[in-house]
């Protein structure tokens, strides 16, 4: 199995903070600067090492006691939607998407903020502001869109923060109208992505981390195949549980 080579880089771990995907856990992270004359290429091999990015840092699990955050990605061309994700396709089939640059918009704000107040009222970035926002998704150094998803009417349904590298596409943040239950659009946005990534010649769809105790991203197994990335590099993930077609980061 071909090792990832990590640019030499100063890391840093930051101080232990409460879990917020398994109770009684305290997580820690080793975090890097996305900086220098090529920050795609550091994101992509950072990527590809199991890094995740939020605005100008790359960031990685590093607890003390836990290794339950496990990368994983969708290998694009191998990728087979199970029955319940072909329905969720053919349910969406009045949506299009449009590819925007990575600029904040008051629309998509409001969006934001009723998708967390849905679905997040009590996590971190519940009172996150309009500069907050902004800040997520427009401080960014590497190749970064905004992908919005509107109905026939032009009702904005979904937004997707997407960083694009070398290998693949990263969904680095979705979130979605929270009446539109019944639509499921987090695995839309996932298959949508897959099949982006099919035109564009690109081999991965980047899921950030599989926990399969958080109910929050265990519905990643869903997807398959899925691959991990273990000690000996990225392998397919052992079948087990679907769960519930959602998708939040």
């Amino acid at each position: 199995m071909k090792r990832v080579q990590i640019p030499l880089r100063h890391f840093f771990a930051t101080p232990p903070t409460p879990c917020p995907y398994l109770s009684g856990k305290m997580e820690r992270k080793v975090v890097t600067l996305l900086s220098g004359e090529e920050p795609d290429h550091l994101h992509s091999v950072l990527s590809t090492a199991g890094f995740r990015r939020s605005q100008d840092l790359a960031y990685r699990p590093a607890c003390d006691d836990c290794n339950a955050c496990v990368p994983v990605r969708i290998p694009a061309e191998r990728f087979r939607p199970n029955r319940t994700q072909r329905k969720n396709w053919r349910r969406n089939s009045d949506l299009k998407a449009r590819i925007m640059p990575a600029v904040a918009t008051r629309e998509h704000y409001i969006l934001f903020r009723q998708y967390l107040s849905s679905r997040h009222a009590e996590g971190g970035m519940a009172e996150m502001r309009f500069g907050d926002y902004r800040a997520m998704i427009e401080d960014t150094p590497v190749d970064s869109c905004l992908v919005e998803f509107r109905d026939r009417e032009q009702t904005l349904r979904a937004v997707c923060l997407t960083d694009r590298m070398q290998d693949g596409f990263s969904l680095v943040y979705s979130y979605f109208r929270p009446s539109d239950a019944a639509r499921s659009l987090g695995t839309y946005i996932v298959q949508w992505h897959v099949q982006h990534a099919i035109a564009e010649g690109l081999d991965h769809v980047y899921l950030g981390y599989w926990i399969a105790d958080s109910r929050k991203m265990s519905y990643k197994s869903a997807f398959r195949p899925l691959e991990q990335l273990t000690a000996d590099g990225w392998e397919d993930l052992g079948r087990g549980e679907d769960s519930a077609d959602q998708f939040a980061n």
